[in-house]
């Protein structure tokens, strides 16, 4: 009797193989941009939780943080004028937040948009380019009349 070895042959190989290659190329694209959009909701959670805290100190001190004191005066009483007069002993915040890309968020106090303005610069880290995420585009942040209406 003649035995017949058992295996794949070649063409069956490279047929999987190409069928491996339609579908990474079809799901890789999906979860990137599945990243791409946690990160800016990431991004928004944090623009809208700093926009909370700048609120809470404008209702301590009657107004916003400067420019030049940033958004550091959420976690340290800034020394700088002018000095908030009720500043609470841990400050509003524990730590500042990073952007997901790994930049710091920026303040700008009074704002171009609203009354202050909070932003990450977005993926390209560059500023006033169409991705830029801030409180006046992300869509609920100020509508309760806070720091991000105009």
């Amino acid at each position: 009797m003649e035995q017949r070895q058992r295996g794949f042959t070649l063409l069956e190989i490279m047929v999987v193989i190409v069928i491996l290659g339609v579908l990474a190329s079809l799901v890789v694209p999906n979860l990137m941009g599945n990243k791409e959009k946690a990160d800016r909701q990431k991004a928004i959670s944090d623009i809208v939780a700093l926009e909370s805290a700048l609120d809470m100190y404008k209702l301590d001190n009657s107004r916003y943080p400067t420019t030049e004191q940033g958004l550091g005066a959420l976690v340290k009483k800034p020394t700088t004028p002018p000095e908030p007069r009720n500043y609470p002993q841990d400050g509003y915040i524990r730590r500042l937040p990073q952007d997901p890309w790994g930049a710091d968020y920026q303040l700008v106090s009074p704002g171009r948009h609203g009354k202050v303005d909070v932003f990450s610069y977005g993926p390209d880290g560059m500023p006033d380019t169409d991705d830029d995420i801030g409180n006046w585009n992300v869509g609920n942040a100020g509508q309760n009349g806070g720091s991000g209406s105009k």
